[in-house]
């Protein structure tokens, strides 16, 4: 097929066929987009001979992949991620490129594709990872805003690693003190280039672009591939100074504007970066990397959850915590393949570096997206092999633990305060109702405390807990978790404690009573159509109020 035109639809395609049976297997559509360019690549079929144009596009991906993580990554972030992200993601990395690297020594690889492949272990996919836990609406949870913190973390780390890594071009005899200051000479260069422009230049500058919404993303595209081709320029790498690019600015009003014009522009261009990686890869090498890419990826699937659960268990987590947390770095991610591919482009490593790192990551991106999905029954089938990871006393999380006295009375019990929760909470208490709340955050325990409402720090779908509470003296438990295996597992603890009150749960679908079995005691609760009711009720009592002022004007 001569023509580029027709190999790119001919590409789309493709992609969107394996993209909608890879969202059938709920699979990250990196792994189905990786198996397209191994399709038209020469390796199998051979239906595409325009490289030069993907290539440039898989750049620009990568440039802008690059940008939207800098620009996500202000400075009020950088100074309020937590010391158990801070400690957990540090603490990973190290675990991770120490052992990654004596493993992969083990197998074979020189000292310096060891390193490359080591490094490349420790980043997990941001992208994946928090999809994922929105999916299942873990975000906000304990875990899940830990795991984000220590996210950050690599991403942070995933920069100085690229920009380490580069200083190193045609550095190889070089004393490694005379490298490191160079590193830091010209880190400390781009810090007061991006503090001067960050101050005086770039504020003035986007105030005036932002009139036009257009022209603000064409700037902020233009501005993204300019200082990644000055990072190149500088002895960086084009993906280092897309990073800075991002960052510079993330400290103004227009980012979170920005950034959400740029994603689907971001997920478009990163479709062709791991197209020509398939397309890339060598079968011929790739047949003698099966064996230690398995490895690799048992190491990464098992080791960096254990070695999180470690270090959240030493700092206090029990282990539902540490363990929630810990499978979301059972993966590499798409930085570490960029990674890799930059140390191609600076002549460190081979091809068959990066088929390695490719292969497990397809092994462990596949792997993990069902790990976190089945989190919950995964965690109940390990558990009893989980207590090395909890202390006795689990101080940090026993810190808002429910108080010594029992609450003997309340008319109502809230499970879950999120947003919709603790309005909910609050209402009721307001309406006189005495409501007893139940979250297993404890940052929201203590602000549910602060704010006056009486709550339990405990998992409302643990059995072992529900029969702690006073069940006996409450005619009302009411679930605002929109989750429907969570609160079949409440509904199935609180039948097996023989509780005979009123239950309500919240949900977002319609035909969720099927689901969850749903009796004459256990009521549904919408809050999409209920806010949506009470909406219409309101206006309509306005609506026919002004009428009859009117009618009263005219009489």
């Amino acid at each position: 097929m001569a023509n580029p035109f027709s190999e790119f639809a001919l590409i789309l395609g493709l992609s969107a066929i394996a993209g909608a049976v890879a969202v059938r297997l709920r699979q990250p559509l990196l792994v189905a987009y990786i198996l397209v360019g191994i399709l038209v690549g020469p390796a199998l079929f051979g239906l595409v001979g325009a490289h030069d144009q993907i290539d440039l596009l898989a750049q620009v991906g990568v440039t802008v992949l690059l940008f939207v993580v800098g620009l996500k990554l202000d400075l009020h972030h950088v100074r309020h991620i937590g010391p158990v992200a801070l400690a957990t993601g540090l603490g990973q990395l190290a675990f991770t490129i120490l052992f990654g690297f004596i493993l992969t020594l083990v197998l074979g690889k020189d000292w310096l594709t060891a390193l490359y492949i080591a490094v490349a272990l420790t980043f997990s996919s941001t992208i994946i990872i928090v999809k994922l836990l929105s999916d299942k609406r873990e975000l906000d949870s304990l875990h899940g805003r830990i795991a984000v913190g220590f996210l950050i973390v690599q991403d942070i780390a995933v920069v100085v690693a690229m920009m380490a890594m580069s200083a190193m071009r045609g550095a190889d005899d070089a004393a490694v003190a005379e490298v490191a200051l160079d590193l830091l000479g010209r880190i400390a260069g781009a810090a007061a280039l991006i503090f001067v422009l960050m101050r005086y230049v770039l504020p003035r500058v986007v105030d005036t672009l932002a009139r036009s919404q257009e022209l603000l993303l064409i700037f902020a595209i233009a501005w993204g591939t300019a200082l990644a081709a000055l990072g190149e320029h500088m002895g960086f790498s084009k993906e280092a100074g897309a990073f800075l690019a991002g960052f510079s600015l993330a400290s103004t009003a227009y980012r979170e504007m920005i950034s959400a014009r740029l994603t689907s522009l971001r997920d478009f261009l990163l479709l062709f970066f791991f197209i020509d990686l398939g397309a890339k890869l060598d079968f011929s090498t790739l047949g003698g990397e099966i064996v230690p890419s398995i490895v690799l990826a048992l190491f990464v699937l098992i080791g960096n959850p254990l070695i999180v659960m470690a270090i959240m268990g030493y700092m206090g987590y029990r282990k539902r915590t540490g363990f929630l947390a810990g499978l979301t770095v059972a993966q590499i991610s798409e930085f570490s393949i960029i990674f890799v591919a930059m140390g191609i482009s600076l002549g460190h490593v081979g091809m068959e570096a990066l088929g390695l790192t490719t292969l497990v990551g397809l092994i462990t991106i596949t792997l993990s997206t069902y790990m976190i999905l089945y989190s919950q029954p995964l965690y109940e089938r390990l558990v009893p092999w989980l207590g090395a990871f909890e202390r006795k006393r689990p101080f940090r999380e026993l810190a808002v633990e429910r108080e010594k006295h029992r609450h003997d009375h309340a008319d109502a019990i809230v499970i879950g305060l999120g947003r919709y929760g603790s309005r909910l909470a609050h209402k009721l208490t307001e309406s006189g109702i005495d409501v007893l709340g139940v979250d297993f955050d404890p940052e929201v325990v203590r602000a549910m405390r602060r704010h006056g409402l009486t709550v339990l720090y405990g998992d409302g779908e643990s059995p072992d807990f529900i029969d702690t509470l006073p069940l006996d003296q409450v005619p009302w438990v009411v679930s605002t978790v929109p989750d429907t295996q969570t609160n079949r597992a409440l509904l199935d603890a609180l039948e097996q404690r023989g509780y005979r009150g009123q239950v309500a749960v919240v949900t977002h679908e319609q035909g969720e009573a099927r689901a969850l079995r749903v009796g004459d005691h256990v009521h549904l609760l919408y809050p999409y159509t209920d806010a949506a009711d009470f909406a219409a009720l309101d206006l309509a009592a306005r609506i026919a109020s002004a009428e009859l002022e009117r009618e009263k004007e005219t009489s």
